[in-house]
């Protein structure tokens, strides 16, 4: 019989019989359907075979009818390994603890480290990663990713341009980069201001050059506002001084939107309820730990968050997952025409803003064309906005 893996499941022995005929005694195994394997006859009085576990129950009274003798030399199977262990228990008890608590300390924080980063930046840095969560003795698959945080605290310290960070073990790095405002360089070199658009001047500072505009001049683009040359307007430009022109001329600059707005419209929003299913996924497949049944919501948004376990430096094969569903509900909205034309002027106004310099000032605002069509409100809004219009021509001597 072949030493296949049910032998191995329930357990086989290994016998040595002892007899004038051992012959004899595997005759009668044969003829009671006791399974034997791999005989071998060992002089003239001995054979070594083994057995099932069960089989070997039986040949005592085998053993009286051909007058042999069995020793079991070995023992070998699952019941047999599971007897050793319970014998060791105390040794495989210390070994799986030390094992188990190895890989819960591995999966915790232990460390956060801040390079380049000055005292006040890193304040701020320690006190928005610890709201985030990140402290010592957190577990790391409670936390978001390296991206996310990464994300996120850059977005959230002021004092930052970019903070990079990296997860080194059981130790997040974060390494900053600082806003540093440069110093406003001295000009020296001659130059001119020239307009940069279209406008009619509103006003005009003067520091240093000479005006060739007066408010209420109209420009184009490219005419010269603020000379470099300073001196007698009769005098020749060689014997005039040449200097840095500085001015703000704050030009009133005409701009067009067109913009609709939908007199129906359907959006979606969170209600605030969430049900999370948690999984250990091992090597691609996941084992549902907790959060088990159907989803309670008709429509849901889903955020899956992932995190592998660790040993020491390792990633296993092992990792955690959360899926979070977030209930939604879509809702429609009808505006009346003035409610759709008020919020096409606020969304165009927007707009607007984003794509002007921080400190330009819109002073008027007229609704050209307005028209309703395919339940859409379609506008054509003009505006008059006041920004500074100056750009630097250098002089270059001799021209």
């Amino acid at each position: 019989m072949k030493n296949n893996w049910t032998n191995h499941l329930h357990g086989y022995v290994r016998v040595r019989i002892d007899g004038d005929y051992p012959e004899r005694f595997l005759n009668r195994c044969i003829e009671e359907e006791i399974s034997i394997w791999q005989i071998k006859k060992i002089g003239d009085n001995r054979i070594v075979c083994y057995m099932n576990v069960e089989d070997a129950k039986r040949i005592r009274p085998l053993l009286r009818m051909t007058n042999c003798k069995v020793s079991f030399i070995q023992r070998n199977g699952v019941p047999f390994l599971i007897r050793r262990m319970i014998v060791r228990s105390g040794f495989i008890a210390g070994l799986a603890s030390f094992l188990v608590i190895m890989f819960i300390l591995s999966n915790m924080v232990w460390g956060v480290e801040i390079k380049g980063a000055s005292p006040q930046v890193e304040h701020e840095l320690r006190q928005v990663v610890t709201e985030m969560g990140i402290k010592r003795g957190a577990f790391q698959f409670s936390l978001p990713s390296v991206e996310l945080i990464q994300r996120d605290v850059t977005e959230l310290v002021q004092g930052a341009t970019w903070v990079g960070v990296r997860q080194k073990g059981t130790t997040f790095e974060f390494e900053v980069v600082e806003q540093q405002l440069p110093e406003e360089a001295e000009r020296y070199s001659p130059r001119h201001l020239v307009a940069t658009k279209k406008a009619i001047i509103h006003k005009i500072f003067v520091e240093h050059g000479q005006a060739i505009v007066k408010p209420n001049d109209f420009v184009q683009k490219g005419d010269l506002l603020v000379s470099g040359y300073i001196g007698k307007k009769d005098a020749e430009d060689e014997e005039k001084e040449l200097v840095p022109a500085q001015a703000v001329v704050l030009g009133e600059i005409w701009y067009q939107s067109t913009v609709s707005a939908s007199l129906d419209t359907l959006f979606t929003t969170l209600t605030g309820e969430k049900k999370s299913k948690h999984y250990i996924s091992l090597s691609g497949f996941d084992i549902p730990i907790w959060g088990f049944g159907s989803i309670p919501f008709e429509e849901s948004a889903e955020s899956l968050h992932e995190r592998p376990f660790r040993l020491f430096n390792w990633s296993l094969p092992i990792t955690y997952k959360r899926n979070d569903y977030l209930e939604t509900k879509r809702h429609e909205r009808s505006y009346t025409k003035e409610e759709a034309v008020r919020a096409a002027r606020e969304r165009a106004r927007v707009e607007l803003i984003n794509d002007l310099p921080h400190d330009a000032e819109i002073i008027g605002e007229k609704v050209l064309h307005e028209a309703v069509e395919n339940g859409k409100v379609n506008l054509r809004i003009h505006y008059q906005v006041i920004e500074d219009i100056t750009s630097e021509q250098p002089i270059i001597q001799g021209d």
